[in-house]
């Protein structure tokens, strides 16, 4: 049996590969910019410090902006999984409690109280409570 078409998981980005894509062809040109100024030029001028300035700061945004990305890509990877796997838990439970033979099998949903259950719920709660220090039948003195 086929697995059914299940929708596809949010995969961030285009928008996000765009801005690395772009950082990346600014970044390339700085670096050619520098290479041209280092091989044609005499000393170091402005020019230099600028190209080289924005080749780094260019460089250092697409690799942020790179890491960002697939971090994101990762994180919606796995939360997908993770809603997968939720809602195979939540069938099988719902399936296994259709499907139990005994009430024992399956863990039942909680359901309100009976008179005979509440009794007897109470009764163990008052000897959780009785923790304040003082015993029923002693005296402090």
């Amino acid at each position: 049996m086929a697995e059914p078409d299940r929708p596809v998981p949010h995969r961030p980005g285009v928008v996000s590969l765009f801005f690395v894509a772009k950082a990346a062809v600014f970044a390339l040109g700085f670096w050619t910019w520098l290479l041209v100024l280092v091989l044609t030029g005499d000393g170091v001028t402005g020019a230099h410090v600028l190209a080289a300035a924005g080749a780094v700061t260019t460089t250092l945004v697409g690799v942020v902006l790179g890491v960002r990305l697939a971090l994101q890509r990762s994180a919606a990877a796995r939360h997908a999984e993770l809603k997968r796997l939720l809602v195979d838990i939540s069938w099988n439970a719902f399936a296994a409690a259709g499907n139990a033979e005994t009430s024992g099998t399956v863990v039942p949903f909680p359901t309100p109280l009976g008179e005979d259950e509440r009794g007897a719920r109470e009764r163990i709660s008052s000897v959780f409570d009785r923790g304040t220090g003082e015993r029923p039948g002693r005296r402090r003195r």
